[in-house]
């Protein structure tokens, strides 16, 4: 199932949560919902409820402070539930990876389905990310 069939069954939501990065990768995340970009003409939805999110969108790493909230939002998600780490932080911690206070990527705290590598990334590959996000979601769901 593609991007656009599961769009017309049903619009994915996600909701995106900062770990503590530098906010580049929270900058190409927001560029995607722009004009330019437009990920809403496939029905994806920004949400602020995790109650109502299908994808969960994390940028930066884990810190001691906030393992506590991601499990919380993570926890919170109905199933069927797909987790996308987006930028080098939030799949290994990134260049902050041997501070003192941080645990690494996400995958320490929270199972991720799909990986978004780079510093920071760039929206076309957040939006393949997240399209790679909607076919396991919809995996999942058919399961």
């Amino acid at each position: 199932m593609g991007l656009f069939d599961l769009a017309r069954k049903r619009s994915p939501w996600l909701i995106h949560y900062d770990c503590g990065s530098c906010n580049g990768c929270d900058i190409e995340l927001l560029s995607c919902l722009t004009p330019l970009y437009d990920v809403e003409r496939f029905g994806i939805v920004n949400v602020g409820d995790p109650k109502q999110a299908d994808i969960l969108v994390v940028t930066g790493a884990v810190n001691q402070q906030n393992k506590d909230v991601l499990k919380n939002i993570y926890d919170q998600m109905p199933n069927p539930k797909v987790v996308v780490a987006v930028g080098v932080c939030a799949c290994t911690g990134g260049i902050f990876r041997d501070c003192y206070n941080v645990v690494g990527g996400i995958d320490k705290i929270i199972p991720v389905d799909v990986y978004v590598p780079g510093c920071p990334a760039r929206p076309e590959q957040i939006i393949d990310g997240i399209k790679l996000a909607i076919d396991k979601l919809a995996e999942k769901s058919a399961a």
